[in-house]
């Protein structure tokens, strides 16, 4: 099995682990890397992440209380500041000195695109940027974030793939798609993404005309997927009238095994369309994907000789290169 998750440079990126409004009055649990971490809100509504352990005797923070933005573990009643400082050990008295050992080493977050994101180590780059997120003509719209039991290299591969579309996606908008995947050009899309544009028909049943904006049966899509390393990829999604659908697929890997997965997206549609009349064919489009990569076991090969490759799975190849010597370069 290709072991990944405990190489150092991948803490140097950013990883989406929660919604915006996952973490509220109490503690939340999440995982990262292989790690166990909490997340809180101090009292301007910042939010704090550390690892999910009490440095007294080990009890998951994530079981304690929030209160007055201080975290408070389950166990013994010490609490902590949201830049990790121990402020209260109960048992010790007002006024008592605190090992310098009992404080917690917090790590970067911040909230984008209303999701909740975490560094845990020192930053490479920034989180990606979505120009649209500025755009007033454009809305978006936020998922929940699901726990996925595949390996997150395997998502990525799969969604730098367009080759699976008449196959996997019959139920959803795949079935009009011609089998045949021409020649594929790859190149820098803009600042952050890496991939290529290609043109597609595709099936328009009822449920899906909210989001292509159509009655036809099939309709025509401009459309372009790119990666940013080592796990974000976006979908742009442009129908003849102008209609864009933009998509942002985040899959963050729990651990070798398991990912976290969540999409954004942006319209420039009816503000007023309801939208879970949108989300709710991109769901289907997921659970499609989701049923798929669930029986595909292990971690993904990253070897040159580990798969067979054809042509038309250019994009996926060159983003497992360019992650494999992203993580080989310790």
């Amino acid at each position: 099995m290709t072991r990944f998750v405990h190489r150092d440079v991948l803490r140097t990126a950013w990883y989406p682990v929660a919604q915006t409004e996952d973490v509220s009055d109490a503690p939340l649990a999440v995982r990262l890397l292989g790690d166990d971490l909490v997340v809180w809100r101090g009292l301007n509504g910042a939010l704090a992440v550390a690892p999910d352990r009490c440095p007294h005797r080990e009890a998951p923070l994530s079981i304690g209380t929030v209160s007055n933005g201080q975290l408070s573990c389950a166990y013994h009643g010490w609490a902590f500041d949201t830049d990790g400082t121990c402020i209260s050990i109960p048992s010790s008295g007002p006024g008592a000195s605190v090992p310098p050992t009992a404080h917690l080493p917090c790590m970067q977050v911040q909230e984008r695109y209303g999701l909740v994101w975490v560094c845990p180590g020192e930053p490479a780059t920034d989180i990606v940027r979505i120009a649209q997120d500025a755009d007033p003509a454009f809305r978006r719209l936020n998922t929940e974030v699901e726990p996925w039991a595949t390996s997150t290299p395997r998502l990525v591969d799969n969604f730098m793939d367009f080759s699976h579309f008449p196959w996997v996606h019959t139920g959803t908008f795949g079935g009009a798609q011609d089998p045949y995947v021409p020649k594929i050009e790859l190149s820098q899309l803009d600042d952050d993404f890496f991939g290529y544009a290609y043109e597609v028909d595709a099936s328009n049943p009822n449920e899906a005309a909210a989001v292509s904006g159509s009655d036809d049966d099939v309709v025509h899509r401009m459309m372009s997927t790119g990666f940013a390393l080592p796990f974000v990829v976006r979908s742009t999604i442009r129908y003849d009238d102008g209609l864009e659908h933009i998509l942002l697929l985040c899959s963050t890997p729990v651990d070798d095994l398991n990912s976290l997965f969540t999409f954004v997206v942006w319209r420039n549609d009816d503000h007023s369309t309801d939208p879970e009349e949108i989300l709710a064919f991109d769901r289907a489009i997921g659970a499609e994907d989701k049923a798929m990569l669930e029986r595909v076991p292990g971690t993904l090969p990253l070897g040159r000789t580990g798969l067979v490759s054809v042509q038309s799975d250019k994009p996926s190849v060159e983003w497992r290169r360019r992650f494999a010597e992203m993580i080989n370069q310790e």
